[in-house]
């Protein structure tokens, strides 16, 4: 199992997923809700739906689900995955991950996935280099 807000789906996300996959016979990816990318990262872009659609559409990924907008752990205890893979930003402690997954029920084991080698293009920067070019000067109609 992996997990994502995967909002703007750029080489990074491809790389984590693909790292991820290599873990497992069957990689399946929890997209986060709308609620939960907005508590945790932003604003998103592209809506819940289509984040899923797009990640599913993705070679790596087996099966894209939503997550639980109220209990992260809810989506752990229905799929019951044997390794959870977290993104080497996410901000969640690989111990406690695995400790409140055995308390209910599921032994995992959680992987970190270290950074795609070309940071730059992760959507932070993509965003922002798109934002410093701005908007080309429009000429008046003659």
């Amino acid at each position: 199992m992996a997990t994502g807000v995967f909002d703007l789906l750029h080489p990074g996300h491809v790389y984590f997923l693909s790292e991820a996959r290599k873990l497992g016979d069957e990689l399946v990816v929890v997209v986060a809700r709308d609620k939960t990318a907005r508590r945790l990262k932003h604003e998103p872009y592209v809506p819940e739906h289509v984040r899923r659609e797009m990640v599913e559409a993705l070679k790596p990924v087996d099966r894209a689900i939503l997550g639980s907008s109220t209990d992260i752990y809810e989506t752990v205890v229905s799929e019951r995955p044997s390794i959870i893979a977290l993104g080497y930003n996410q901000i969640w402690n690989e111990t406690e991950v695995e400790r409140e997954c055995g308390r209910r029920g599921v032994p995992v084991k959680v992987a970190r996935i270290g950074p795609f080698p070309h940071d730059d293009l992760a959507s932070r920067h993509l965003v922002e280099r798109i934002l410093a070019r701005g908007a080309p000067a429009r000429e008046a109609p003659p």
